[in-house]
């Protein structure tokens, strides 16, 4: 039972993001995946600056937790773009995040930028934060009760109510097996295998340009198991792989039900072909006809799904590529399988089945397996041939083989591996120790280990698999003079760049002493640049092999390593840029150190560091870089007693030395003499030159069975290698069909493009030529409105001036007019005075005579006053309507040029508004300076008549009314005129408009002297 306190959740947080391009019509998610399990945010909207504000988590106990960061568990955010429209999805970018980071204490959130972003042109980046946080749900209340079981009739009832999404595989480490469902569902126990079998015409998923990683690229086949990642193991040609079959299995706990629901959820598996990180094809396997609904076939047996399943190369219909012959298309064979783990055990029991024609033919084994780190108990990885897996550090182990030499003198010897079950150790013997053995200073060959027959104790029984080699010679034990070495390079960093480009490097070093001719590489390439130090990846390898101490000095003395620095470019060829030499005799000069064996024995070891540089491979030896690295070297001590193979060369003189043995005794020379011919010596010699030439016979005809064997060979390696380039012709030649094909459709697309652009280039210059033409047509109009807006002002000005020249003519001739009146006036005043000073002195008839007289006169002097009041106001009022006439004139054209001028140039319009304003303002100015004197005059003209109105009153009072009348009547019209005149004034400054305060007061004041005067008359 685990405590509360041990229950953790993972939670990641994802707030915001920023620097996404704005897709109004798509939405954005975000899906995290832990550990099989999958999670995702609510659709947002796509914009610049998306609002997740979502919290992800994961329940996990600290057990679990702690596995997971030892095998370094990742959490995948993937962002998608969502069309809610057509529901489609768009990958745009993945984030991943390291478990190690998330702790308990809370953290700041951090920027993580999305990798493989679909928008290049953005650096979309998502604000995210990962922290480990105490599970405080509730605990279940110990004293409910537990629900019952189903029953049969509603199994089906309680399916239904579970969600596709709580249906998912979780691991259960105590128990060894994946639980698919809830675990009072969970009762049955199953067994998953996926084996691939085969693989045909993988070069058909190559392109002619695609360029491979490495030299010696390794190929596999990956594949997801329930969240564990699986690879077979590698092979190198594409053309014949040859790879071991072999089958994961995993251990499922769950109901026939929930597992039909399950398989339909995650209905294909996903097989890859990769290199490297890169994936050359993939295939889909349904798996939903595992189990069949209602179908109780895997209560009886295993059901299978199985065939060959034809390989599909990444974004084929975006590389538009032509689908390929069905004799053509790459394959690979897979078998998935599902049983009931019963029914497994039950199997298990009976003999083994011979594998499958398309699996024996694929070569033997290999001792290369290559794994994710999967729990032991989860993941069985099997062989035909039950091999086992490599160890985890990088070593090249040299196998035994077995080598013929013909001459007679130096007998080929092979030393066996001993049949031990457990993988390769250092205590093996490599192919050194026939080297030794070859190299030693006495070449002779020991007589009493060639010319004396091994003793039958120590000749081992020979195993089934080696009968061949029994077949070919005797084996004989010799004591063992070689120690075994273990020699490990670690090549670590590589720093003080002297170039002054950046490199992307790996470095290869080949030493055959080691027992392989192999070239060992750093891989993945890394980028150096100056002043900068890079750590190598995978730079660590060690090598087994066992060899006489002297030989190992002298060979370290004489030959040193060389390293070579190669620049690595995907758009030409590799480039050796420079060498190092690593002279290997300095480890044996350092500090040895002792450690105890596997097994308890007493080894040694020695290290040495050192820095050294690379110089230029050609030319003048310029330093590049320096090299730091570390050489080990461990001594195991003698190596144990071997079996030794003897030739048959080797056999044959032993087999010569040891017929003497054989033969009778000589008689004694007391004996009676016989013939030369009935001797045992001679016969012995004829017996001996006998079994030469049958020798010679046995020799020739192996020489022709091994010439035979040869020519056959070379012959199927012909006839592969035929048959390779006839494949690789096909291939090529379908390539080169396409691309001709497309090449053709470029041209023809080129040439119509061609055409159109001619004709587009055409009709831009006629169209230029018109715009050019209607260019200067318009600029040419453009002026000759401009010049003639000029004459027609300067004109309308000239008309003006003569018009207010003429106004100030009349304006002279009123005012004589109105002094000639008032001096007549005077002098009839005059005369009135002295007529009155008469009227009191004369008779009353003569007064009344006068005073009739001087009543026509004044009769007629009103008359002509009248008239030359009335002519007064009719020049004023015609002065009045040609000041409004004036004024419309100027608005018209000052509208019609607005209108002209603007369409052109609006700068010109705006100056020339400027310029008419201010000469009408002038011009008004000068107007309202010339009225107000005007009015001035009037003023006092009429406080003149007023006075003598007055004056006249005395004599005539009944004659008094009718002018006071008329003088109030012109007054009411010189205000009336004054009024409106101001107000047309203010109006055509175009300042004011009729909604303005001081015009609607001045239309209100006209309204009432106009009422004033219809009153009063």
């Amino acid at each position: 039972m685990v405590s509360k306190s041990d229950q953790l959740l993972i939670v990641v947080s994802i707030l915001e993001g920023r620097h996404f391009p704005k897709r109004p019509k798509h939405m954005l998610v975000v899906e995290a995946k832990f550990d099989g399990e999958q999670l995702a945010t609510d659709p947002v909207d796509h914009t610049d600056q998306p609002e997740f504000a979502t919290e992800l988590a994961w329940e996990i106990d600290r057990k679990a937790l702690h596995q997971h960061r030892l095998q370094r568990t990742p959490i995948k955010l993937q962002c998608f773009a969502l069309d809610p429209v057509s529901s489609a999805k768009e990958t745009i970018g993945y984030i991943v995040l390291d478990l190690r980071t998330a702790q308990e204490t809370k953290q700041a959130p951090k920027w993580y930028q999305l990798l493989s972003n679909k928008y290049t042109k953005f650096k979309a980046e998502i604000l995210i934060s990962i922290a480990l946080e105490t599970d405080t749900k509730a605990p279940v209340d110990s004293f409910k009760a537990k629900g019952a079981p189903p029953r049969d009739g509603k199994v089906a009832a309680s399916l239904s109510a579970l969600e596709p999404k709580d249906i998912v595989a979780v691991l259960n480490e105590e128990g060894g097996y994946h639980q698919i469902g809830p675990a009072e569902h969970c009762t049955d126990p199953f067994i998953m295998s996926v084996t691939i079998a085969f693989a045909t015409q993988l070069e058909q998923l190559i392109p002619c340009t695609m360029k491979l990683p490495e030299r010696q690229a390794e190929f596999f086949f990956y594949y997801s198991l329930l969240g564990n990642d699986v690879t077979n193991e590698p092979f190198n040609d594409l053309i014949n792989p040859n790879f071991e079959p072999e089958r994961a299995s995993v251990r499922i706990r769950s109901s026939i039900e929930i597992l039909r629901v399950y398989l339909a959820l995650q209905s294909k598996l996903q097989i890859h072909l990769c290199c490297g990180d890169q994936s050359l094809g993939s295939t889909e396997v349904p798996l939903t006809g595992l189990l069949k609904k209602g179908s109780t076939e895997i209560n009886q047996r295993p059901v299978t799904v199985e065939g060959a399943f034809i390989l599909d190369p990444p974004n084929r219909a975006k590389q538009k590529l032509a689908p390929l012959p069905v004799e053509l298309a790459p394959t690979v064979g897979v078998s998935v399988a599902l049983q009931r783990e019963g029914i497994d055990a039950q199997a298990s029991s009976d003999p083994p089945s011979p594998p499958p024609a398309s699996a024996a033919s694929l070569g033997p084994p290999r001792k290369s397996w290559t794994s994710q780190a999967l729990p032991c108990s989860l993941i069985e990885l099997k062989t035909q041939n039950e091999h086992e897996l490599q160890h985890s550090k990088k070593r090249v182990l040299t196998p035994i083989e077995e080598k013929t030499l013909t001459g007679p003198k130096s007998p080929s010897v092979s030393p066996v591996p001993p049949q031990n079950p457990s993988p390769p150790t250092k205590d093996d013997v490599t192919g050194s120790e026939v080297e030794s053995l070859q190299y030693d200073k006495d070449p002779k060959p020991n007589p009493k280990a060639v010319s004396s027959p091994a003793p039958a104790s120590v000749v081992q029984p020979v195993p089934a698999s080696h009968a061949s080699e029994a077949a070919s010679g005797q084996k004989i034990a010799v004591p063992a003079t070689s120690h075994h070495f273990c020699f490990s390079v670690d090549l670590r960093s590589i720093h003080d760049l002297e170039v002054g480009f950046p490199i992307n490097c790996i470095l290869r070093y080949s030493y055959p002493f080691f027992g392989s001719a192999a070239p060992i590489m750093t891989n993945p390439p890394v980028e150096v640049r100056k002043n900068m130090e890079v750590f190598l990846p995978q730079s660590y390898c060690a090598f087994d092999f066992a060899t006489l101490p002297h030989q190992l000095q002298d060979t370290f003395l004489r030959i040193p390593l060389l390293v070579e620095l190669w620049h690595k470019d995907k758009m030409s060829k590799d480039l050796l840029l420079g060498i190092a030499r690593i002279q290997l005799s300095n480890v044996l000069s350092s500090e040895k150190t002792r450690f105890l064996g596997s097994n308890g024995e007493q080894c040694w070891r020695q290290t040495y560091s050192e820095c050294v540089p690379f110089v230029t491979a050609q030319g003048s030896n310029n330093r590049i870089m320096d090299l730091s690295y570390t050489v080990t070297l461990e001594d195991y001590g003698l190596v144990k007693m071997r079996e030794i193979l003897v030739s048959d060369s080797s056999q044959g003189l032993s087999a010569v030395q040891q017929k003497p043995s054989s033969v009778p005794p000589a008689p004694c020379p007391s004996e009676v003499q016989t013939e030369p011919r009935e001797t045992l010596e001679y016969k012995a010699a004829l017996e001996l030159e006998m079994w030469k030439e049958m020798q010679e016979d046995i020799f020739e005809n192996q020489l022709k069975q091994k010439e035979l064997a040869h020519m056959q060979a070379l012959a199927e390696e012909w006839k592969k290698r035929d048959r390779e380039r006839e494949s690789l012709v096909k291939k090529k030649v379908a390539e080169y069909t396409i691309l001709e094909g497309k090449l053709q459709k470029t041209l023809i697309d080129l040439e119509k493009r061609e055409q159109q652009l001619v004709l587009a280039e055409s009709e831009v210059q006629r169209e230029r030529k018109e715009l050019k033409l209607e260019r200067e047509r318009n600029l040419q109009e453009l002026q000759d409105s401009i010049r003639r807006a000029k004459e027609d002002c300067v004109h309308q000005v000239e008309l003006e001036r003569l018009k207010m020249r003429q106004l100030e003519e009349d304006k002279l001739r009123l005012q004589q007019q109105l002094t000639d009146a008032e001096n007549k006036y005077k002098i009839l005043e005059k005369e009135f005075v002295q007529f009155k000073d008469q009227q009191s002195n004369k008779p009353e008839i003569r007064l009344q005579s006068e005073i009739n007289l001087l009543t026509l006169e004044k009769v007629e002097l009103e008359r002509k006053l009248e008239s030359a009041t009335k002519s007064k106001l009719h020049y004023k009022q015609q002065w009045g309507r040609a000041l409004k006439e004036l004024a419309r004139l100027k608005q018209r054209e000052q509208e019609s040029q607005m209108a002209r001028l603007k369409k052109q140039q609006e700068e010109l319009e705006q100056m020339r508004l400027r310029y008419l304003a201010a000469e009408e303002k002038d011009t008004v100015k000068t107007e309202r300076q010339e009225l107000l004197d005007i009015r001035n005059e009037l003023n006092r003209l009429r406080q003149q008549e007023q006075k003598q109105y007055q004056d006249s009153r005395e004599i005539a009072s009944g004659k008094m009314d009718s002018p006071r009348g008329n003088t109030l009547e012109e007054g009411l019209d010189d205000y009336l005129t004054r009024l409106i005149e101001e107000r047309d004034t203010l109006m055509r400054t175009g300042v004011y408009n009729h909604e303005d305060r001081i015009i609607s007061e001045l239309d209100r004041q006209i309204r009432e002297v106009l009422a004033k005067s219809n009153a009063s008359n």
